[in-house]
């Protein structure tokens, strides 16, 4: 058996988020294993950049309101409780609504490939209220 004591809080990179965003990590797989768990929590209009993952990833949204979309998709609205699932080299962003914070736990079996930054423009989409998928 092995207790691991709780790792310190990072700050999310500027160069794979917008606005604040505060890392956790929970756990990263032992040898052989790229199993990576963490919560993620984004201020009100943060958001990761598009990327995608070895494995895929899946994310549980804790608490707050949030937004993911699937390049070539509609935004999707976040509530507490929505499982989401990117599959394998989907890319993909995720992030808060522009008036709420959002916490999510990630699960991720492989290395993430990052892209650009989604543009505000992107983000605040005003074709989105129409089309979204919740």
């Amino acid at each position: 058996m092995e207790i691991s004591r709780e790792a310190p809080t990072t700050k999310g990179p500027e160069e794979t988020f917008t606005g604040e965003v505060w890392l956790d990590p929970i756990t990263r797989g032992l040898p052989t294993s790229q199993l990576n768990v963490a919560v993620v929590r984004f201020s009100p209009g943060a958001r990761s950049a598009w990327h995608s993952h070895d494995g895929g990833q899946t994310l549980y949204v804790m608490e707050g309101r949030g937004f993911v979309q699937a390049r070539g998709q509609d935004i999707v609205d976040l509530n507490p409780g929505d499982v989401i699932f990117a599959p394998d080299g989907e890319e993909h962003w995720h992030g808060a609504r522009p008036d709420h914070f959002m916490t999510h736990i990630s699960i991720t079996e492989g290395s993430p490939h990052w892209g650009e930054h989604v543009s505000d423009s992107e983000y605040l989409e005003p074709s989105r209220s129409g089309s979204r998928n919740s």
